[in-house]
């Protein structure tokens, strides 16, 4: 199911609820209650708890997208060390600068192709990956340097491949979901709540006090999708890409 339908369907959802309940509960209200009756007591812990879920989920917004900020700068380490070992390796002789280039690549092809779907689907990376990782890794650490120039690039490629491996490492820690079930159980409460306490202030049947009953609880279900869909980083319509490894390693891109 695409996501942007996702995301229709809870606002439509939500809203729906909410004015049934409003105009089902407008029903039992006898002619002669006054709205003005409502205690200020009510008023003032209606205010409260706005506030303080408005700071709940401010803070879920900004942890969910920490992390799928971190998961993308991940990529891009790794990207960049492997373009490093790409550049760096031309002082070696041409088929040991042809071996790993072409390990290299072919790394970088399953990560792109395959490793990535693994991710999106099982929050977790492949086996093969590591494989083709530690593929690399030989290829740089097993050549021995026959000159001081090459001497002076083995070190510096033996570090980038370390620098990889310990991106792909993190970016592998933070393919799965990032928000515990414990904190979407007070989301959810939270906003069951919030939205419940707009009916102690005795809503009418008016066009504008529906419209804005209405507007509050689409605003609340957009707010829950938008954790929902930055809370697994490489999974979901606003996520991780794999454009730097595109645009840093061209030659990797095709299938």
């Amino acid at each position: 199911m695409s996501e942007w339908l996702v995301l229709t369907l809870a606002m439509v959802a939500a809203s729906a609820v909410v004015l049934t309940i409003a105009v089902l509960n407008n029903r039992r209200i006898k002619d002669d209650d006054d709205p003005s009756e409502t205690p200020d007591v009510i008023e003032y812990m209606t205010m409260m708890i706005g506030v303080v879920y408005a700071i709940v989920l401010g803070l879920a917004i900004a942890g969910v997208w920490e992390g799928r900020s971190a998961a993308q700068e991940y990529v891009r380490q790794e990207a960049q060390a492997l373009h490093e070992v790409n550049v760096r390796s031309a002082v070696y002789p041409a088929e040991v600068r042809t071996r790993i280039r072409a390990d290299v690549d072919t790394y970088v092809r399953h990560v792109v192709h395959d490793e990535w779907r693994s991710m999106t689907e099982h929050g977790s990376l492949t086996d093969e990956g590591a494989r083709l990782l530690g593929k690399v890794r030989t290829d740089v650490t097993g050549y021995r340097p026959r000159n001081d120039h090459e001497g002076q690039a083995y070190q510096p490629l033996v570090d980038q491949v370390a620098a990889a491996d310990d991106a792909r490492n993190a970016r592998g820690q933070s393919a799965g979901a990032t928000m515990p079930g414990v904190v979407w159980f007070g989301l959810i409460t939270g906003a069951l709540v919030t939205v419940g306490l707009i009916f102690t202030l005795q809503i009418r049947r008016t066009f504008r006090e529906l419209l804005l009953a209405g507007l509050f609880s689409v605003l609340i279900a957009f707010l829950l999708f938008l954790i929902w869909d930055f809370d697994s980083p490489f999974g979901r319509g606003i996520s991780a890409t794999a454009a730097p490894f595109l645009d840093l390693l061209p030659g990797a891109a095709g299938g």
